[in-house]
């Protein structure tokens, strides 16, 4: 499932519903690591990087796991918490705007587009760059 990253300015009114997160290294489920292992084959992890361009595409594998695809490399995330709710269809909307970039650090909510209530907030870690053997 791939989703599209939302950018938009979180003004002081607007509070989202935001409740405690679990570990970003939880166990994942068998589906989840078969989709994981298939996406990452035939690739070897290089050095992690802190950003990468705004405009790579996006795949929710769980929770605790997206990975981010441009110019032919796989960038592994793991947040530093789950982002409850993401694996379930909901949207990442961009705590900044005018970023080019998504960096170590940014922070990113989870929210349900049709009501606008968020279930949680994503702080991005660093980024594992994946790219083809050979």
């Amino acid at each position: 499932m791939y989703v599209r990253i939302v950018s938009m300015l979180v003004a002081s009114s607007v509070a989202l519903a935001v409740g405690p997160s679990a570990p970003a290294q939880q166990g994942r489920s068998p589906k989840a690591a078969r989709e994981l292992e298939e996406a990452l084959s035939g690739r070897v992890a290089s050095e992690p990087v802190d950003c990468i361009r705004e405009s790579a595409r996006m795949r929710v594998i769980d929770d605790s796991t997206i990975l981010f695809r441009d110019r032919g490399v796989v960038y592994l995330q793991q947040p530093r918490a789950a982002c409850r709710g993401l694996s379930k269809g909901m949207s990442l909307i961009r705590n900044s705007t005018g970023a080019t970039r998504l960096c170590s650090g940014d922070i990113s909510s989870v929210v349900e587009m049709s009501s606008g209530f968020g279930s949680s907030t994503c702080v991005y870690s660093e980024f594992i760059p994946y790219k083809k053997i050979g």
